[in-house]
């Protein structure tokens, strides 16, 4: 039987494709705005605001806490009720920043209840976010 382990992430999540993005940062980043965006290009809500991200079969398998699963809040509208997925396997973690790096150093990985994730950062609110995400997690699951 593998070792399970979980931690509580401060970090929307999102599915794309069929694997989770966690997406981190402070309050008022940008994280949820960056998770509906995403959603509206074909993603499917996991978590909104915090996370819960287990350790099963040498991954990470994202969920929401029972108490805000299919919620997200809607800055100006507020608390939305979504679809969701639970359960979903983690293959990125997009850390927002106000500028990032023009040219980063290759991926970086960070460890959650145990297991490397790769890690980019970004700016949510920049329109192009969400397209880099998608980038980014194609780079990652390629390089597998």
């Amino acid at each position: 039987m593998s070792q399970v382990s979980s931690e509580t992430v401060h970090a929307s999540s999102v599915a794309v494709d069929g694997v989770a993005v966690l997406i981190e940062g402070r309050s008022g980043s940008g994280k949820s705005d960056l998770a509906l965006r995403l959603i509206d290009r074909g993603g499917l809500l996991v978590s909104d605001d915090y996370t819960l991200c287990q350790r099963k079969d040498g991954g990470i398998v994202a969920s929401a806490p029972a108490t805000i699963a299919g919620q997200i809040e809607v800055r100006g509208v507020g608390i939305v009720s979504m679809e969701h997925a639970q359960q979903v396997t983690v293959a990125l973690i997009v850390t927002i920043v106000d500028t990032p790096e023009r040219m980063p150093e290759p991926v970086s990985s960070r460890l959650i209840a145990g297991v490397p994730l790769p890690v980019v950062t970004l700016a949510a609110l920049e329109p192009s976010a969400p397209i880099k995400v998608e980038i980014a997690l194609k780079r990652a699951l390629a390089a597998g």
